[in-house]
């Protein structure tokens, strides 16, 4: 996952179309041609729609561009998000980007599928 500094995120998508899907909309119903970012936002930390959105826009849906996380992220949600679907977030200002990115040394597979990796980990073979 891409982690980027708070201050260094734009919403104009430096030449790729970018849209923002709001977290009360249904992705199923956005018309994502020749869409390149979407960024879904976490107004605060305790509320989760955004994943369910990066999961249905990834699994469902078949999107194949850029995910970002915006908003309220911290780093102990970091790995969720990547295995929702997720390919990139905005760390909150202040937050160490080395501290987020141990997160992801913290576990090396996951037994249960996800939206990046389908299968469980039995199924994969050896």
């Amino acid at each position: 996952m891409k982690l980027i500094a708070n201050n260094d995120h734009s919403t104009l998508g430096n030449g790729q179309k970018t849209i923002e899907i709001p977290n009360d909309a249904d992705p199923r119903l956005v018309d994502l041609a020749g869409v390149q970012r979407i960024d879904l936002h976490f107004p605060k930390f305790t509320d989760g729609r955004a994943y369910s959105q990066a999961f249905l826009l990834r699994r469902r849906l078949g999107f194949r561009g850029e995910i970002r996380a915006t908003g309220d992220v911290l780093i102990d949600q970091l790995v969720q998000m990547q295995r929702s679907g997720f390919d990139s977030a905005v760390l909150r200002a202040g937050v160490d980007a080395s501290a987020a990115q141990r997160q992801f040394e913290r576990f090396s597979a996951f037994y249960q599928g996800d939206a990046v990796n389908p299968q469980p980990l039995f199924a994969r073979g050896a």
